[in-house]
């Protein structure tokens, strides 16, 4: 079964609801599992329950077959989410433009000039689709 994984913010900020409905459109287009995705700081911890994710989720989108919420607790959000993604083996990744570009930061500190979707790609062997501010596709798999 195909499984799309979304990190989003919680509570949802403007630009995670267009990640999440590109994540959703892209999950339903694909005949896939989703799974709804957010990461509470230890340093800054909301207590974000799932029941608090998938309510938030579902009240901007409606009811969600084949969803699943996930809220894991962490000190990156990035290490989180690709540690996340790993385990779950997902087929497709759908990022905000700011986690694209948080992420290009992060792996600029280890590598000089690095290429963000082959590093994503070695790393996650799957299909990673970006999302600007206005919801749209900015590309499948180019960061």
């Amino acid at each position: 079964m195909t499984l799309v994984v979304v990190p989003v913010r919680y509570p949802l900020t403007a630009h995670s609801e267009k990640t999440l409905r590109e994540g959703v459109r892209v999950a339903e287009e694909r005949d896939a599992d989703l799974t709804v995705f957010h990461v509470d700081l230890y340093q800054n911890s909301g207590g974000v329950s799932r029941s608090d994710l998938k309510r938030a989720v579902e009240r901007r989108t409606g009811p969600l077959d084949r969803a699943r919420y996930v809220v894991r607790r962490g000190f990156l959000v990035e290490e989180t989410i690709l540690e996340e993604i790993v385990a779950e083996d997902a087929d497709v990744v759908v990022i905000g433009s700011k986690q694209a570009g948080r992420w290009r930061r992060m792996v600029q500190k280890l590598l000089s000039d690095p290429d963000i979707d082959t590093f994503l790609r070695d790393q996650l062997d799957c299909t990673v689709i970006t999302v600007d501010g206005e919801g749209n596709t900015v590309g499948g798999g180019d960061i």
